[in-house]
């Protein structure tokens, strides 16, 4: 069952985005920190709108952090940013689906080894079955599901139209 479509994906994601230049007013640079391929998917289009409506002060970096979700013990998790650039930022972490929080409590590791100025959260969509001490600072959609259900996010990378499915 289709639960969003391509222009309310995007009015989300430009909702985000006023959400974030609203709390962080007068900032100079925000680093999106994508998790894996769909979470940077998402950042690059939070990254767009977010540059359509910013101050020219303003600057934005982009950068992946890669993990294993299945296995996040598998291999450490790394940022593709050299540590150095994100000393002091303001860091938005971004997935496209927050579900019980342990992928994006492990995304964290990575940038424990720095001290940023502030780290928050950025989903698409927050599915509400926390068991990790994960609360998504920007939320596109909140959702109530059964643990057996699946919510699949499409955002148009292989051709087809953007789209949020739950099955």
């Amino acid at each position: 069952m289709k639960i969003l479509e391509h222009h309310q994906i995007q009015q989300k994601i430009k909702r985000l985005a006023i959400q974030i230049l609203e709390r962080h007013y007068g900032e100079s640079e925000i680093v999106l920190a994508g998790l894996n391929t769909k979470g940077l998917a998402f950042a690059e289009r939070l990254l767009a709108e977010l540059r359509t409506l910013a101050p020219e002060t303003m600057t934005f970096s982009l950068t992946r952090i890669r993990l294993n979700p299945a296995d996040p013990l598998e291999y450490a998790p790394y940022i593709e940013m050299p540590e150095e650039n994100l000393r002091g930022k303001i860091i938005i972490v971004t997935d496209d689906v927050a579900n019980t929080g342990r992928t994006l409590f492990f995304a964290m590791k990575p940038l424990l080894g720095n001290v940023p100025r502030r780290v928050e959260v950025a989903v698409l969509v927050d599915r509400k079955h926390k068991s990790f001490p994960i609360q998504p600072d920007y939320v596109g959609l909140s959702l109530y599901t059964t643990m057996r259900d699946d919510i699949e996010v499409r955002l148009g990378d292989d051709g087809q139209e953007s789209a949020v499915y739950l099955h």
